[in-house]
């Protein structure tokens, strides 16, 4: 709890967390309103994962351009700059009324939080260095409170009818409002690390175990923000005001989980904490598997709990790979695991489309398995 105490004493440390917990609010709102969305274009699962293919290439557009972004201008002002641009290309997706536009708009959206994503770690990883302070896991703890704010808030708001566009766009005025206080805080830092040492890549190899892990991990965790509502409706037949309750427990177990990772990393070490985290998660998944909606429900939150310590420890063992840049494996990190955040969903959207919802999430379950066994080879 030390870290979060940092953060609460000095804005310099919380300014960061709040880029964090704004981007997953906006995708707790999103999560929510899946099946509004799908209804209203008419559109079905396989339809829906094909949008979030969209997403997935605009992220992946700027995995190859955000390094060069981020050298040219600067951390701090490719954060904001991201996550400003983050906040209005959300609102694409809610005024679509085609099916061609819902791709585009998702396209927008991906690119814009796949810029965003890399810049916040880096500048995160850049204070860390600078001050010598451990804030990055509590920082993934606000990102999973922003999907906890998102979706639970948002769940309130479903239930009495509220336009999604009206609900998003007041979600949208507040984030915009705390992010320009705050941005003075962070905006003229840099990344002078990134920028004096170059990749090679004979040191990737080391960090091929991390980057597997990573990709499993948040394919799992992108899959229950874009399918979780779907799977209480049509799998658990859940009550329309129970749909958000099962990302809301994923994401509220997980920021707990963050808020006490630092510590528990100290006193055990990472690869114990990785195994651990993995099987609670395979035991979340069971749970989900079982179908009754407070089961499922219970599940989420167990998955949530598990998978929470695993990002921030794969970002600190890349961080002590022997010959690469700590800033760099973390980058890496960030930017293979936001993939599997973006293209797990849409390979589980096809399992969907050509079987059924209940095998996506059993794929998940063996993607955590595999979690498992890789974290076996961890030194």
């Amino acid at each position: 709890m030390n870290s979060l105490k940092l953060l609460f004493s000095n804005p310099r440390y919380f300014a960061p967390a709040l880029v964090f917990a704004s981007i997953n609010v906006l995708y707790g709102t999103w999560a929510i309103y899946i099946p509004k969305i799908t209804a209203t274009l008419k559109i079905d699962e396989g339809q829906l994962g094909i949008a979030i293919f969209f997403m997935a290439l605009g992220t992946l557009t700027m995995l190859f351009v955000a390094p060069l972004i981020i050298s040219t201008y600067g951390v701090g002002k490719v954060t904001a700059f991201g996550i400003f641009i983050f906040l209005f290309s959300f609102i694409l997706p809610f005024i679509a009324v085609h099916y061609y536009w819902l791709c585009i708009g998702m396209y927008f959206v991906g690119a814009s939080s796949g810029i965003t994503d890399i810049a916040m770690n880096t500048l995160v990883t850049e204070i860390e260095k600078e001050d010598k302070v451990h804030i990055m896991s509590v920082n993934h703890g606000f990102f999973s409170i922003g999907g906890f704010l998102g979706a639970g808030i948002g769940g309130f708001f479903i239930s009495k009818e509220l336009m999604p566009l009206n609900h998003l766009l007041v979600v949208i005025a507040i984030l915009l409002f705390l992010n320009i206080l705050f941005v003075k805080h962070y905006i003229n830092a840099s990344s002078k690390n990134i920028e004096e040492s170059k990749f090679q890549i004979k040191n990737f190899k080391p960090l091929m175990v991390l980057v597997v892990i990573g990709f499993f991990v948040m394919a799992a965790e992108g899959a229950i923000v874009d399918w979780s509502a779907l799977y209480l409706e049509k799998v658990s037949l859940a009550k329309l005001s129970w749909v958000g309750l099962g990302f809301t427990a994923f994401s509220a177990t997980m920021a707990f989980g963050r808020f006490l990772g630092d510590g528990i990393s100290g006193k055990f070490g990472s690869k114990p904490l990785i195994m651990g985290g993995s099987v609670l998660g395979a035991l979340g998944f069971s749970c989900i598997l079982l179908i009754h909606p407070i089961v499922v429900i219970f599940g989420f939150g167990l998955v949530g709990l598990g998978l929470s310590v695993i990002v921030p420890e794969l970002f600190r063992l890349s961080g002590k790979t022997t010959g690469i840049e700590s800033s760099q494996g973390i980058s890496l990190i960030a930017g293979s695991g936001f993939v599997g955040f973006l293209i797990g969903p849409v390979m589980l959207g096809f399992l969907a489309d050509i079987s059924s919802l209940k095998l996506s999430f059993f794929a998940l379950f063996g993607f955590i398995i595999i979690s498992i066994l890789l974290a076996f080879k961890l030194d």
